[in-house]
């Protein structure tokens, strides 16, 4: 049997199929919010009131849902989180980082410092895929920067964000929150660099990376572009900081983008804010955990239930199921993007459970793959 033989009866069809970890879901008025600016801000200077004032919302709508301390500030800039990694080597590392390394992102910023030839080699405390270790495990020895990302998107992996406490350590906590920020419980001042991009929790498209950063974390960034330090001008920090404050992007950003996260912002902030997105993800999580635990063939692959993340879902099937087989069929009938991240290599799907995401459709999701696992049985 083929896909051509395969057809979900309607009642197994979710409302909206989209369950990819990024980019993920939009919703509706999201695209709504583009056609309804599609005259007057679509195709318009960057640099002028229209479009400053859509990323004057972004920066005001993200104060209000991580409930920013005084003194801390949202910053934005073009690239994404890889750019990011990058810029943190030049403007936001002294001497030495630690990192935590549990999957392929957490490791790409690692990677990153390593390669910085002006750097000390940085520290680098790995544990294995699936779990997530603690700020405890981090050597501080010498270390101005303490970065870990706060879920793994490669994984399904959820960290809890805590400064280090061992020592007299006065390191920055740098957190990578791509999949996470948005979706996961998080008290910012335990961290002086929040940073993500908006294409998981946010439901936008990448290309920008945003991040809450702290009195100290800016201060530090000063300091660093006032030495003789070369830094690039596209990964400069100070210059993203300084053009934050105006309200906009050193480079020309992508409009539509902005105006989507602005969208998704509002929506977050309407509907209960970071609590109201957390028990959204919960819910989503609780129902696809709880159907795994239940099941003859499926497992979730991250075993400790306190870091199974709540909007990253990975889930391992016996040999004997065709995971692959499974993400093809359900691809043919409109439900996309659950196959697993291609670097882990393992018989397991991979399911994006962010706030956009509906409970309903997650439960329909799990029934449409049982449907599936049948078909391939026969």
């Amino acid at each position: 049997m083929t896909t051509a033989d395969f057809t979900l009866p309607s009642e197994l069809l979710p409302a909206d199929g989209r369950f990819g970890c990024g980019p993920s879901k939009v919703r509706p008025s999201q695209i709504e919010a583009i056609s309804a600016h599609a005259a007057d801000i679509i195709g318009t200077s960057h640099r002028q009131p229209a479009v400053k004032d859509v990323v004057g919302r972004v920066r005001e709508g993200l104060s209000s849902l991580f409930s920013l301390p005084e003194g801390y500030e949202i910053v934005l800039s073009l690239g994404g989180a890889t750019a990011f990694w990058d810029a943190a080597t030049f403007g936001l590392i002294q001497q030495r980082s630690s990192h935590l390394s549990f999957g392929e992102f957490s490791s790409k910023f690692a990677k990153a410092s390593a390669q910085a030839p002006w750097l000390e080699a940085p520290h680098i405390t790995e544990a294995p895929v699936g779990t997530a270790p603690s700020s405890s495990q981090l050597n501080l020895e010498g270390a101005d920067v303490v970065a870990w990302a706060h879920n793994e998107t490669s994984t399904g992996a959820m960290t809890q964000i805590s400064r280090p406490t061992a020592g007299d350590s006065d390191a920055l906590v740098v957190i990578d929150a791509t999949s996470g920020a948005g979706g996961l419980p998080v008290d910012i001042t335990e961290t002086d660099v929040y940073y993500f991009s908006p294409q998981k929790c946010f439901a936008s498209d990448g290309g920008l990376w945003l991040a809450a950063m702290s009195p100290a974390a800016l201060e530090r960034i000063e300091k660093i572009s006032a030495s003789d330090r070369f830094i690039p001008a596209f990964l400069d920090l100070q210059t993203a900081v300084d053009n934050s404050r105006k309200n906009q992007t050193y480079n020309t950003p992508a409009v539509a983008t902005l105006l989507m996260l602005a969208d998704q912002v509002e929506w977050m902030n309407h509907n209960g804010g970071l609590t109201g997105m957390v028990e959204r993800t919960s819910a989503n999580a609780q129902a696809l955990y709880s159907w795994a635990d239940s099941h003859e063939h499926a497992t979730a692959f991250v075993s400790d239930p306190a870091a199974r993340s709540l909007v990253v879902g990975t889930i391992d099937f016996a040999d004997g199921v065709d995971a692959s087989g499974i993400a093809k069929l359900l691809r043919s009938q409109g439900i996309v993007d659950i196959e697993p991240y291609r670097k882990l290599g393992r018989n397991q799907l991979r399911i994006g459970m962010f706030p956009a995401i509906d409970t309903a459709d997650i439960t329909t999701l799990t029934r449409a793959i049982d449907y599936a696992i049948d078909f391939l049985g026969n």
